[in-house]
């Protein structure tokens, strides 16, 4: 069995007056007059700027469908898109199983889920969206459900949280951690895939390995003996004896269990790829991306509900998502301290760059909004 986790007096406008303290020509600008100008001159920005129409909201079903999502295990999740606490829907039972699997409804025993959207599966989600970086609504928006039809990781998002100013990694309930600085992992010889090269396998993940020993003092290294190695790795099909079985072609793509179990399990039944040029299929999911995540499992860390971060439970078809982010690398130094040749420095550059990028757009959209209170403006110069 998988371990289980604790997983913010307006004075009106004064007419001028002169040296002698009689009223000026100007003293007909009353406020109403001003407010009149100053809308008429908003109203002729509003009026050179350019139209664009407006943006619909596009069918559920057909946007989370369009990559080839319609043979997904929550394919059907879809449905509910717009609903919220008190609507009953046949099949939302299916929903609250995946919210305990998941860790949002452990006080809810399965066998009572029934298919209204009661109070223990609005907190759900909001648990969820919190958990996720969503909007927080407590209802199943359009956001909510395309996460929760995205494939993901297996593990529970239930954990021992770490909660920070701008991060949140999480471990572990109990913080468990390897107690040695060398490990060993190894394939399964039965358990594989036939239409990868094993050396393009042992390439990814020897590339992942590397990423994880780079910022803490912890080798890996391949064996060839499966029985003996701590991180044993297969590609299952189905239930394959753990108790957590896979389900098909996306869904849950891969779990890993905490120290010191050391097991790594893939689901057969995904297309797994090494190159998005040489593999076309629209439901095609980076191996390497996953087997670095499920590496962080590996090491003792739970889910993150920093989107950019390695650790974050989901990742969608033909995404490539590899780099270990601050939030990352600090969970895991947490456990096990820093590689003495690592450098932050490198990796600060690369978290602040999306940031950077930011900045320069909010630099633009305040330029823009200056030069319009200038114009908006120019009618109080004649006052």
């Amino acid at each position: 069995m998988t371990q289980k986790f604790l997983c913010p007096n307006k004075a009106g406008p004064k007419g001028l007056k002169s040296q002698n303290n009689e009223p000026t020509m100007f003293q007909f600008f009353s406020y109403n007059t001003t407010f009149a100008l100053l809308s008429l001159s908003s109203f002729s920005l509003l009026l050179s700027l350019p139209c664009f129409p407006a943006k619909s909201l596009p069918d559920p079903l057909t946007e989370l469908t369009a990559a080839g999502w319609n043979g997904s295990a929550w394919h059907d999740f879809a449905q509910f898109v717009d609903t919220g606490k008190g609507s009953r829907v046949s099949g939302m039972s299916e929903l609250k199983k995946y919210f305990h699997r998941f860790g949002y409804l452990n006080l809810v025993p399965e066998t009572n889920f029934t298919d209204t959207f009661d109070d223990h599966l609005e907190l759900a989600v909001v648990a969820y969206q919190k958990k996720l970086g969503l909007a927080v609504t407590g209802k199943l928006d359009y956001d909510t459900v395309a996460q929760i039809m995205a494939p993901r990781c297996g593990v529970s998002d239930a954990s021992h949280e770490l909660i920070h100013t701008t991060r949140h990694y999480a471990y572990f309930y109990g913080e468990p951690r390897w107690a040695r600085s060398t490990l060993t992992y190894a394939f399964s010889p039965e358990s594989t895939i036939g239409y990868i090269p094993q050396s393009e396998i042992h390439a990814v993940f020897e590339r992942a390995f590397l990423r994880w020993s780079a910022v803490i003092p912890i080798n890996f290294t391949s064996v060839d003996d499966y029985q003996t190695a701590d991180i044993k790795i297969g590609f299952y099909h189905g239930d394959h004896g753990d108790g957590e079985p896979f389900d098909g072609v996306l869904g849950i793509l891969a779990h890993a269990f905490s120290p010191e179990n050391g097991r790594f399990h893939l689901d057969g039944s995904e297309t797994w790829a090494v190159d998005f040029g040489s593999e076309k299929s629209k439901v095609a999911v980076d191996l390497e991306s996953v087997a670095t995540h499920e590496i962080g499992h590996v090491l003792g860390l739970a889910h993150s509900s920093v989107k950019e971060a390695v650790m974050y439970p989901i990742l969608r078809p033909r995404t490539k998502k590899v780099d270990l982010k601050i939030d990352d690398v600090e969970g895991v130094q947490a456990l096990y301290g820093s590689n003495p040749n690592f450098n932050f420095s490198s990796l600060l550059e690369s978290d602040t760059s999306l940031g950077c990028a930011v900045g320069s757009e909010m630099r633009s959209s305040l330029w823009v909004t200056s030069l319009v209170m200038i114009v908006l403006t120019l009618p109080l110069c004649f006052l």
